[in-house]
């Protein structure tokens, strides 16, 4: 306000420098003064302008000095802001920091992961052919064994034992148990085996020819063979059946007859053994 009013006094003190003797004329009147010349108006007129500029300028310098305290406060405002974007930066900086080592720890064990599945993959493979190949030995050997089971049970049929006046006992024992305590009873004696045929039922021992020298002039020698056959019963119990070829000898190997009281009391000896076996293998 002080700016508009200051100029437009200025502009009036102009206008009435510009033009003094507007209506004004040389008259008689001696109070009347000359007319200007044109040119000293002219330059009158320059100067006062000149003037009138340099206190406009000087009132707008006065008048239109700014007021820096919004600016400042504005200033002041951003200054916090960049400075709290900058903490936020740093913070997330930070934390993309711990996450990138996050995330390499959990690519390492995603690595280690993927080796483990694949040493899995392979043990799994591995593991399948080799089943594949234990499956297909299986139904072989099934097959063999159904085979053999069927050749047993013919070979079982086949089987005839003449062991008629053999002495006989049944056992309360299965047959594989008495089958078993047979071979003991007979090696234990001296009695090698000749023939040894085994099935799920039937069971077949001929022993070697077991000769012992007469010891003296009055005790004569023997020589004797066993035929020694199991059965299975119903029962799950074996009947066991015993036949001795005995015979004497005596000197310069003369063979001497056998009563068959004396042939039939050896028989009952062997029973007697492998019972003992079996009730052995109990305690």
């Amino acid at each position: 306000m002080i700016q508009r009013t200051t100029l437009l006094r200025v502009t009036r003190a102009t206008e009435r420098l510009r033009f003094p003797l507007k209506d004004r004329t040389n008259t008689d009147q001696g109070h009347m003064r000359r007319a200007l010349p044109q040119q000293a108006q002219c330059k009158f007129l320059w100067t006062v302008q000149g003037v009138t500029v340099l206190l406009v300028a000087a009132g707008l310098a006065q008048g239109c000095k700014p007021d820096t305290s919004a600016f400042t406060a504005e200033i002041e405002k951003l200054k916090k802001q960049v400075s709290k974007q900058e903490s936020m930066l740093v913070s997330l900086q930070d934390g993309n920091k711990v996450m990138q080592q996050q995330i390499d720890l959990l690519n390492g064990e995603l690595r280690e992961a993927e080796k483990k599945t694949q040493a899995v993959e392979a043990e799994r493979k591995k593991l399948r052919a080799k089943l594949k190949s234990l499956s297909a030995q299986n139904r072989k050997l099934s097959k063999q064994a159904k085979q053999a089971l069927a050749k047993s049970a013919q070979a079982a049929k086949a089987i005839r034992v003449e062991d008629k006046g053999a002495q006989t006992r049944e056992l309360l024992h299965p047959l594989k148990a008495a089958a078993k305590a047979t071979e003991e009873a007979l090696a234990r004696n001296g009695y090698g085996l000749r023939v040894s045929l085994t099935t799920n039922t039937r069971a077949v021992f001929v022993t070697n020819r077991k000769v012992s020298p007469p010891a003296s002039l009055e005790l004569s020698g023997f020589r004797n063979q066993y035929l020694v056959s199991l059965h299975t019963l119903p029962s799950n119990g074996t009947l066991l059946s015993v036949k001795a070829d005995f015979e004497r000898t005596g000197q310069s190997g003369r063979v001497l007859a056998a009563g068959p009281d004396e042939t039939a009391e050896i028989e009952q000896r062997l029973i007697a053994e492998i019972s003992k076996k079996l009730a052995n293998s109990k305690k």
